[in-house]
């Protein structure tokens, strides 16, 4: 039930550390840092400034975690980078911290993968169950819901949020929103479908599927831009019921960088 820290790690006396902690040689620990229950950082890891991480996180050797963010503005004020528990961040991911332009938070929800040199920027909030492929890149203040998947090499520009559920194909650039359980890729990112087999996944019945795609169709089809689709109450009544569609229809509503186009 000890913390093992080994000869070569550099661990401020400040740091604060659950059971079964591990810290490996020559990982460098803040005096600001607090790990929960059975947290395991292998070598040669940097663990910075104010940074909150709860159980079962594995640090991978060279990941730099709430670093201080890449933003001119930013005077070394006291922000936060706060994980979940379960999380999984492989060699070279770099987090950092958030600053003072929005709620002075980086925040990483519950049993995350992060492979190899994923960057996650200032003030980005990523939730639950997500899977980042080697290399994707978030810039400032992205926000990810849960269970979404990122191919290798998707580079998500700021201030974007992906709706839980979307899948991008790998090597794609996104500078617009992707609504709920939608799928996209290309430079610049097109929405190409529903991704049906995440909702399989999630438990959705076949017939709330089906409507999905079939309105994702009609307003693909449609003349009108989606966010002029899902105000027309006489498109939207038969849709009513599903909560998919409900919430999809909400995130398009207050996106403010606007939804991907769709696939030509």
């Amino acid at each position: 039930m000890s913390v093992s820290i080994h000869p070569t790690a550099l661990v401020s006396e400040g740091a604060k550390f659950g059971k079964n902690v591990s810290i490996g040689a020559y990982s460098i620990v803040g005096e600001n840092v607090e790990l929960g229950d059975n947290c395991t950082v292998h070598p040669h890891v940097i663990l910075d400034g104010v940074l909150i991480a709860k159980d079962n996180n594995e640090f991978f050797q060279f990941s730099s975690i709430g670093a201080p963010p890449q933003d001119k503005t930013y005077n070394n004020e006291p922000t936060q980078t706060l994980i979940g528990s379960g999380n999984l961040f492989r060699e070279y991911v770099s987090i950092h911290r958030g600053t003072l332009k929005e709620n002075k938070k980086t925040e990483i929800g519950d049993r995350n993968m992060f492979m190899a040199h994923v960057h996650l920027g200032h003030d980005v909030k990523v939730g639950n169950d997500c899977v980042f492929a080697n290399s994707v890149n978030l810039a400032g203040h992205v926000k990810i819901g849960d269970k979404v998947v990122l191919g290798g090499g998707c580079q998500i520009s700021q201030f974007v949020s992906l709706g839980r559920g979307a899948y991008l194909g790998g090597a794609s650039a996104v500078d617009r929103d992707i609504p709920i359980f939608c799928t996209g890729y290309g430079n610049r990112v097109r929405l190409k479908g529903i991704n049906i087999i995440g909702l399989r996944r999630n438990g959705y019945s076949k017939q709330v599927i089906s409507e999905v795609v079939d309105f994702y169709r009609m307003m693909e089809a449609n003349a009108l831009s989606p966010r002029a689709f899902i105000d027309h109450e006489e498109l939207m009544e038969e849709f009513v019921e599903n909560e998919i569609i409900q919430e999809m229809a909400s995130e398009i509503r207050r996106s403010e960088v606007g939804i991907a186009p769709f696939m030509s």
